[in-house]
């Protein structure tokens, strides 16, 4: 006789995965999902890519000859507003979409005239094509104004739903006479874009006005012969206006980024060549400084990390420099040739690059990979640099001499290198004896402050947690290495001692993995000298550690300015505002309290003055009104007790560190 069966009720197993499990995301739905990849993040960097996105389809006009004016503009509530007077985006219906054209590329990704031999552009920064319907997607509300055809179309949309099909608003009706805020009502074509990015998505809505200049600065500069203008209005009474106009392309923009350095030479070199479509656009001039600056730009991109474009340049600068001191015997026989590095020293370069289909190492556009660049690129600068060099010969001379000069340093600075960081000086038993070593081994838990002077060093000793975080005070202004050569820096102790103290070496020998901390802290005081402190070490992360910068190890600490008893406990304020909100609470917990309790606390107040060793002879009124209220104003770190300096600016329960970060590295250049 069979068993009977027990019937059982189906339940789904959780852990299945089939067809029900997969998500399909409409349209622009994939972007307001996941935004971060398509504009960054959804931060101010994020906020401001909307504004380039939009700004870029206007320079893709311009770069194919279309367009001579684009308009920017910050509206009140930050509403963004960019016009051009190119061609208009196209209305008519889109053959595959059945859409109209305008609709197609305001709410499809990967839609516009930049694909394939009939796009509408030879050139484009836009290479994806998902710019302006990105931010479409991304904001509240968009509305497309499009003048073509002698017309005026309209088209709205909102979270990058159209609103209703495009609409014929009636004639072009320009006003000739010149509008300083409205610019736009004499263009006789063009298209105008208007949004405001979504409060929902953006965790910044604030629009800044430097950071929207320099951007249109470089662009202007790369597009020779646009003018790009740009307006805020979100103070209605105080508008602010700039316009932008560069006839000399990248050669202004070299002239720019070099404006407060000593020159070495009078003339720019400038070279403006097609090659098999390649547009070849490059700037030189050479300064008195130490450093090299180079931009690379691609279709008017920015690449960081340089590409086929710099590898061409910097083969072709070496060689022809070398050539014209072999051939003009100012590099005799004997003489080793210069190397890549000393004919960089004190450059300034700008290269632009325009070709039709760039590819790009990643979505960030960061390097140029096309291989039919380098070549290009390397034939049109070998040739014309060496016409240059001929036809300026005090010019070559500056160059040359400049080079050479490098050279020497390069030679004593490798020998100085060799004796300072010789095999085995970074071994824990070479560590600089100034250093308070941490116990732990584990660099990722690891910290290291450097502390100004010996004062703070001790009370940063004794507070510290010994087995995590190291402490090394340095002695008076360390050397400005933004003036002096690498054999120099290295004679200089107190540098030594932080080179010696982080293991990592550097230069060519440079090796992020040997790092012996986690966190690089710099903690100065809070005053004028403290601050020219920081700014001389930063100036040295920033030369010879960017790569520390970059992976987010170095810090500034944030010690209090103020502390303000509370009762009979210390607060402490880290500006004036902190200030005077405890004031504020110190004064009304002083009102609500008894006579006999405030008679105490004065009497309190009275024995610690009477111990109090400053000459009040001495103090400002203002520091005298803070005294009466309790107040102590900390102008070192030295004025702080071991306890203290832990409790502020050591503990990471309750410490404020920040972090730096470089944004713009034309800016801090």
């Amino acid at each position: 006789m069979p068993k009977p069966t027990t019937k059982k009720t189906k339940q789904k197993d959780k852990s299945s995965y089939g067809a029900d499990n997969i998500q399909v995301l409409e349209g622009l739905a994939p972007v307001r999902k996941r935004p971060g990849m398509y504009i960054g993040n959804t931060a101010e960097e994020g906020l401001h890519h909307m504004l380039w996105e939009v700004v870029d389809n206007g320079i893709d006009e311009a770069m194919a000859g279309h367009a001579d004016t684009i308009v920017v503009k910050i509206l009140p509530d930050n509403i963004i507003q960019v016009i051009d007077n190119g061609r208009g985006i196209p209305v008519e219906i889109h053959k595959s979409t059945k859409l109209s054209a305008l609709e197609t590329v305001m709410t499809k990704l990967h839609a516009g005239g930049k694909f394939g031999e009939g796009g509408g552009y030879k050139v484009s920064g836009g290479l994806h094509g998902v710019g302006v319907s990105v931010v479409n997607a991304l904001s509240t509300s968009l509305k497309a104004e499009v003048k073509r055809d002698g017309n005026i179309y309209f088209q709205e949309f909102k979270k990058g739903v159209s609103q209703g099909k495009v609409k014929k608003l009636g004639t072009i009706k320009r006003t000739l006479k010149p509008d300083p805020l409205y610019p736009e009502k004499a263009f006789s074509a063009g298209t105008q874009v208007t949004f405001k990015p979504d409060g929902d998505i953006f965790t910044v809505l604030e629009y800044q006005w430097k950071k929207i200049l320099t951007r249109l600065r470089q662009q202007a500069y790369l597009t020779k012969g646009i003018k790009i203008i740009a307006i805020d209005i979100r103070d209605k009474k105080k508008p602010k206006q700039f316009g932008f106009y560069f006839e000399g392309g990248v050669a202004s923009y070299c002239r720019h980024l070099n404006i407060n350095d000593k020159q070495k030479h009078d003339n720019i070199f400038y070279i403006e060549k097609e090659v098999d479509d390649i547009s070849i656009e490059i700037a030189i001039k050479y300064t008195e400084e130490y450093n090299e600056t180079l931009l690379a730009f691609t279709n008017n991109i920015l690449n960081p990390e340089g590409g086929m474009h710099v590898a061409g340049f910097r083969t072709a600068l070496t060689r022809t420099l070398n050539t014209y001191a072999r051939k003009n015997n100012i590099l005799k026989e004997k003489d080793e040739n210069l190397t890549g590095d000393d004919v960089r020293e004190g450059l300034t370069a700008v290269i632009s690059i325009k070709l039709p289909e760039p590819q790009f190492e990643g979505q960030t556009k960061a390097k140029l990979g096309n291989a039919e660049v380098k070549p290009a690129v390397e034939s049109v600068l070998s040739e014309q640099l060496a016409i240059f060099l001929e036809e300026h010969p005090r010019d070559a001379e500056a160059i040359i001499g400049k080079a050479l000069l490098a050279a020497t340093a390069r030679r004593a600075s490798r020998a100085a290198r060799e004796t300072i960081l010789r095999k085995g000086v970074l071994d824990s038993l070479s560590l600089p004896g100034k250093l308070a070593d941490c116990s732990s081994k584990d660099s990722e838990k690891c910290e290291i402050y450097i502390v100004e002077g010996d004062s703070a060093g001790g009370s940063a000793k004794q507070g510290r947690d010994r087995k995590t975080q190291a402490i090394l005070p340095l002695r008076g202004k360390i050397l400005n290495v933004e003036k002096a050569r690498i054999d120099r820096m290295l004679a200089n102790n107190e540098v030594k001692s932080l080179i010696i103290a982080l293991g990592t070496n550097l230069g060519e020998q440079f090796d992020v993995s040997k790092l012996r901390y986690g966190k690089i802290i710099i903690m100065t005081d809070a005053d004028v000298d403290g601050s020219h402190i920081r700014t001389l070490l930063l100036t040295l992360f920033y030369r010879h550690f960017q790569e520390l910068i970059k992976q987010g190890h170095l810090y500034v600490a944030q010690p209090p300015l103020y502390s303000i008893k509370k009762g009979k406990k210390l607060v402490y304020a880290f500006d004036e505002d902190e200030l005077q909100v405890l004031l504020k609470e110190n004064a009304a917990t002083r009102k609500e309290s008894s006579t006999k309790k405030k008679n105490e606390e004065e009497t309190d107040d009275k024995k610690e003055a009477e111990t109090d060793t400053v000459n009040e002879e001495e103090m400002t009124e203002d520091e005298r009104d803070l005294k009466a209220a309790g107040v102590q104003r900390y102008k070192g770190l030295g004025e702080m007790n071991p306890a203290q300096l832990w409790e502020t600016t050591m503990d990471p329960a309750n410490r404020m560190l920040k972090k730096v970060t470089i944004e713009d590295c034309e800016k801090a250049d």
